[in-house]
């Protein structure tokens, strides 16, 4: 079944738990020494692998694999359910999660559950009452990134939001459909 000794011990080290080799900067430990010489990367700020196309650098041959995908198009990885295609496998197991209704973030204050980690994150601004992101001109602060584009908007001027029934123009879709009401009769 193995080759030869030292694969036997390199695999017995999976049941084991041990991890020979360590590093003299950190502490952090590993089971096979080609680990080890790839965690010094971290350290050293070495990237080996350099891509053909456009010269960016990487410490990790399969982060260069990876990126090398922007430039072919190369999408590996197939939802068996949509067909779906995607160039990291770890985006494919995000989508599966809309067809499974998977939601493995699970805030610890309320009992709200999500199918991304990213969305668990922001959510959880809502209790802390986090607001990371502010605007450089008026320093008001949001909680979304998304929420501060959409703010800064204000600023430029620019008024992409147009009413269809009497062209008026507003810099908000907020303020576009608040407006539409006057047309609309609601309240």
């Amino acid at each position: 079944m193995y080759s030869g000794t030292s694969t036997l011990i390199k695999h017995q080290r999976i049941h084991s738990g041990e991890k020979p080799y360590q590093c003299s900067q950190c502490g952090k430990a590993f089971s096979q020494n080609s680990d080890l010489i790839k965690h010094h990367r971290t350290h050293t700020g070495e990237k080996p692998y350099q891509c053909s196309q456009c010269n960016k650098a990487f410490s990790y041959n399969s982060n260069l694999i990876t990126h090398q995908r922007t430039h072919t198009g190369e999408k590996p990885y197939q939802c068996s359910q949509c067909n779906k295609a995607f160039s990291l496998n770890s985006n494919l197991k995000k989508h599966q999660r809309t067809h499974s209704g998977e939601k493995p973030y699970q805030c610890r204050q309320c009992d709200k559950a999500f199918s991304q980690n990213r969305n668990l994150i922001t959510h959880h601004r809502t209790h802390t009452g986090e607001k990371p992101f502010q605007c450089s001109q008026c320093n008001k602060t949001f909680s979304l990134n998304s929420s501060l584009k959409t703010h800064q908007g204000i600023h430029s001027g620019k008024k992409p939001y147009q009413c269809r029934q009497c062209n008026k123009a507003f810099s908000l879709n907020s303020y576009l459909i608040k407006h539409q009401r006057i047309h609309s009769g609601e309240k």
